[in-house]
């Protein structure tokens, strides 16, 4: 019995030290296991990354801006005078017509130049009226010098035929006859001298009206400039806009040439966006633009570039159509995209965070299942807003994850995905 028992202490002690053994060694495989996994793989949730798909077909390259809408059609009005703001009658923002009151000036030296303009071409006209009776009173007595003229040589005609019987019968004298015949042609020569003086005096009093119908066209356009001078101090908008700026204030004393205020239109608009200065390259004149008013969208093309870099970004002018909606108004700040030109049957994805034109990134791409992505490389073309053309290393439908995941990158080429 005794030898019995201690076999069976002898078999359970291998037995143990088999068992231990065992578990050490599984322990030590699981540790191992879990070491590899932990190096090569990292686990992330599903809730704090981007996932989108690869797609394919035509898209757009687009530049995006930022700018304002300006009208296209503007007008400065500025003082012609020296004056004082009497009185402020439309304020910036209001819609104005080509005869809308802005201001009011006053000017009291220019409302005396007017009354003595207007007192002078009073005098001037007074003289041509008096000018024209002084000439009519000339004619007069002309004309009666040589009626009187006239009526001397018709008796001295009457005269001389009939002295011209009684010589030759002898009861007048040669020599009386001779005076007589004298007498006529004198008088025949005076006439003629007056008719000549006449018509001479004619000239001499239209020439005479003329200078002083042109004295009086001076004057009144003297009183013209005065005028529009005094009524320019009455400040119209001049054209259907609306009123942009408004430069003066109650009581203020203006200089000449002081700008008063700024007229724009509000039907013809143009936009001026402002673009990357590393993009300007793309733009060319014509181009489609898409302006988001944030309420509306309005098509237009690229008129002007810029030449100026001002603070890394290219200024472009861009032509609207005529007839614009309701929220496109002067000096409104807006959103620009330029269309730069349309990519055909190409494969983009939605532009991954801090990727680049032309570069090469790692994106970690997903596995069918969903559950698992493994880091892989892609090569990128051109960009186009919000996507970027994908050149290789990808196919429609593949899924990638977009977030920026640059800290896990260099640590593990494969992830895990919790849900």
């Amino acid at each position: 019995m005794d030898i019995v028992k201690k076999q069976q202490k002898r078999n359970l002690l291998l037995n143990s030290k088999y068992q231990i053994g065992l578990a050490a060694f599984t322990c030590f495989v699981f540790l191992i296991f879990w070491a590899n996994q932990s190096v090569g793989s990292v686990s992330v949730s599903r809730n704090d990354i981007l996932v989108e798909k690869v797609l394919q077909g035509d898209l757009e390259v687009s530049i995006e801006g930022y700018g304002i809408l300006k009208s296209d059609k503007q007008q400065l009005i500025t003082t012609l005078t020296r004056a004082t703001v009497k009185e402020i009658v439309l304020k910036p923002g209001a819609s104005v017509r080509a005869d809308s009151i802005i201001v009011r000036l006053e000017n009291p030296e220019l409302a005396q130049l007017v009354d003595n303009a207007q007192q002078e071409l009073a005098q001037k006209m007074a003289n041509l009226r008096q000018l024209k009776l002084n000439n009519q009173r000339e004619t007069l007595n002309e004309s009666a010098t040589l009626a009187q003229i006239t009526a001397s040589f018709e008796t001295a005609t009457l005269k001389r035929i009939a002295q011209e019987q009684l010589v030759k019968k002898g009861i007048v004298t040669q020599l009386t006859f001779q005076q007589t015949v004298l007498n006529e042609k004198q008088l025949g020569k005076r006439i003629t001298i007056l008719k000549q003086r006449m018509e001479q005096l004619v000239l001499v009093h239209k020439e005479a009206v003329n200078i002083q119908q042109e004295r009086i066209k001076q004057q009144q356009g003297q009183l013209n400039i005065a005028q529009a001078r005094l009524d320019r101090l009455t400040v119209k908008a001049g054209f259907d806009g609306v009123l942009q700026r408004l430069s003066v204030e109650l009581g203020q004393s203006l200089a000449s040439g002081q700008e008063i205020a700024l007229i724009g239109s509000v039907t013809d608009l143009i936009a001026l966006i402002r673009i990357p200065q590393s993009q300007a390259q793309q733009i060319e004149i014509g181009q489609r633009v898409i302006i988001d008013t944030r309420r509306d969208k309005i098509e237009g093309t690229v008129a002007r570039i810029d030449p100026i870099v001002e603070n890394n970004t290219v200024n472009i002018e861009v032509y609207l159509p005529q007839n614009l909606p309701a929220s496109a108004r002067p000096q409104l700040n807006v959103d620009g995209i330029v269309i730069a030109e349309t990519l055909k049957k190409v494969t983009y994805i939605k532009r991954p965070a801090n990727a680049k034109a032309s570069t090469q990134v790692s994106l970690y791409h997903l596995a069918e299942n969903g559950q698992n992505a493994q880091l892989k490389h892609l090569k990128l073309g051109r960009q186009a807003g919000r996507f970027i053309e994908i050149s290789s290393g990808a196919k429609p439908n593949d899924e990638f994850i977009i977030s920026d995941l640059s800290n896990l990158k260099n640590s593990s080429e494969t992830l895990t995905i919790n849900y």
